[in-house]
């Protein structure tokens, strides 16, 4: 087992999916969290029930398309905890949109919570990250920015940025000890997907064109999120580690 004790970290998007998921692995490898979440607080208090008593989790709402907010929560979790060690880069949002019928309003949307809000996150967090001169960030990409996503372009658009800004952090934050580095899942069976996964016979097809089998879990994802955010993982720097069960072969 991984073990992070005495790191804190902070999950956006915490309280269902991925987030979760990563909220849960963190906190049990012994690092203290923050999470965040948009508006389901029905969800966070849920989860803060499923972890260990005695581990140092708290939730924080932020509206990820408000730059005065995300800074005031930023400082407010640095004052409960004292600093951040970690970011994970995990709130988004997906959903339909065919280029000829998408409004620029949802197109907006898509690239200020998905990219925008990782900008601003991450720019909030980084002068106390450098500040300890240490720092891990892990930026939640797809896929769909490698191979593109027909009908979804607004949703590959934000992550190949993702993938881009990644990259660039990467290379500008290495000399304070602050590495950056994405994972890309593929599809992944989380409520985000529900609606999808409702076709039994379109699931059948997605499976069946993924080498290993199956879809995967929100456990499958959070496991190499938090392999990055360790030690073992401290010369891997502006990497895209993709987690589709080989669905798409690229780097």
């Amino acid at each position: 087992m991984i073990d992070i004790t005495n790191k804190v970290v902070l999950i956006t998007g915490g309280s269902r999916g991925i987030g979760a998921a990563c909220v849960k692995l963190f906190s049990k490898a012994g690092a203290d969290v923050a999470f965040t979440f948009k508006s389901n607080v029905e969800a966070a208090e849920l989860l803060m029930k499923e972890i260990k008593p005695g581990s140092k989790v708290k939730y924080y709402r932020v509206n990820l398309q408000n730059e005065a907010d995300i800074t005031k929560k930023v400082e407010r979790i640095v004052n409960d905890f004292g600093r951040i060690d970690i970011l994970v880069n995990n709130a988004g949002i997906w959903n339909d949109g065919q280029l000829d019928k998408m409004t620029y309003e949802h197109w907006r949307e898509t690239l200020q919570i998905n990219l925008d809000g990782t900008f601003l996150i991450s720019k909030a967090v980084v002068p106390f990250m450098k500040k300890k001169t240490f720092g891990r960030i892990i930026n939640v990409s797809s896929t769909a920015a490698q191979r593109g996503e027909s009908k979804h372009s607004h949703y590959a658009a934000s992550k190949g940025a993702i993938n881009s800004f990644t990259k660039s952090l990467a290379v500008e934050l290495a000399d304070d000890n602050i590495t950056v580095n994405a994972v890309a899942p593929g599809w992944v069976d989380t409520d985000m997907c529900t609606a999808v996964f409702k076709d039994i016979s379109y699931r059948a097809k997605i499976e069946s064109d993924i080498p290993v089998g199956r879809v995967a879990t929100a456990d499958d994802i959070a496991g190499p999120i938090l392999f990055l955010a360790s030690d073992l993982a401290r010369h891997i720097n502006g990497e895209i580690l993709n987690v589709n069960g080989g669905s798409v072969l690229c780097g």
